[in-house]
């Protein structure tokens, strides 16, 4: 066996990336770099483009028997990767079952409702696949980072206590993620683990490249500022949402080749782990199709 297929040959445990619930989190014991899954580009392409060809077909087989609805959110640190990753690991699914949404500052109406309706009419129907990029999650993220924001999304006054309202937003996340799973849909959620060494090398490559320029902007510098914040904020966060049925996963980020990787494998698993099949043809339907058939 060449060097190649064995490097395309091994594994990616998704177990070894997931929260477990009741579980301490402490990010700085996470990795953000993990040894290479392949030792080449070309090997990467390879163990890549399998995944992409069994994603494309659990989807097709998800379509088809549309039974679940499976929504994948991404969360992470600006440069995490997140685009790159939506964008190279669901590259070989059909563009009719899966819509991606991209949540930034929220518009005045959605200012006017709770903090999750914005994202949860967004949801994905059964048999269809949505991705948030970002999601309900900012709300317990960068409202907290920034509580100016809180002040200004026109809440009663007695709800703007700070004592309580992140533990009573990450009920209302855990109470949503439950119901859903109870009626069907699954959720993968994604922290893209990005060190900061590694965010300032993107920033400069976004800076200096100018096919890049388009992606850097000063607010990106100046989020930079409240990395600590950010980092407890998350810890925080993945502590109080990473329960039994919708567990987060914490993905290596620095390297961009093993987190696609990784972040198709657990989808890949997870579509894997519903027991899909195809809509059996009855003996009806098979008589109107032997009629059709005959006509042609």
């Amino acid at each position: 066996m060449s060097k190649l297929a064995k490097t395309v040959k091994m594994k990616i445990n998704s177990k070894d990336f997931r929260v477990r619930p009741g579980e301490k989190v402490k990010l700085q014991a996470w990795p953000t770099a993990v040894k290479s899954i392949c030792n080449s580009k070309k090997a990467y392409r390879k163990f890549l483009e399998d995944h992409v060809e069994k994603l494309s077909a659990l989807q097709n087989l998800h379509y088809a028997s549309s039974r679940y609805a499976l929504l994948l959110i991404f969360q992470g640190m600006d440069a995490g990767g997140k685009d790159g990753a939506i964008r190279h690991v669901m590259s070989g699914v059909n563009p009719q079952g899966c819509e991606v949404f991209s949540f930034k500052q929220p518009s005045e109406e959605e200012l006017k409702h709770d903090f999750l309706w914005r994202t949860t009419r967004h949801l994905p129907e059964r048999g269809r696949i949505g991705i948030f990029n970002r999601s309900y999650y900012e709300e317990v993220l960068v409202v907290r980072v920034h509580p100016e924001i809180l002040s200004n999304q026109g809440l009663p006054a007695e709800l703007l206590d700070e004592k309580s309202i992140w533990k009573e937003r990450y009920r209302s996340i855990v109470d949503l993620e439950e119901h859903l799973h109870r009626n069907g849909t699954r959720i993968i959620k994604f922290f893209l683990h990005l060190s900061k060494g590694e965010q300032r090398k993107r920033f400069l490559e976004r800076i200096d490249e100018p096919d890049k320029n388009w992606k850097f902007s000063l607010a990106d510098l100046q989020e930079r500022k409240f990395w600590r914040r950010y980092m407890d904020a998350y810890e925080d966060c993945l502590n109080a949402t990473s329960t039994h049925h919708i567990p987060w996963y914490i993905v290596p980020a620095d390297d961009k080749d093993n987190a696609r990787l990784i972040v198709s494998r657990i989808v890949i698993d997870a579509l894997d782990d519903l027991k899909m099949a195809y809509p059996k043809t009855t003996a009806k339907r098979r008589r109107e199709l032997k009629s059709i058939r005959d006509h042609l």
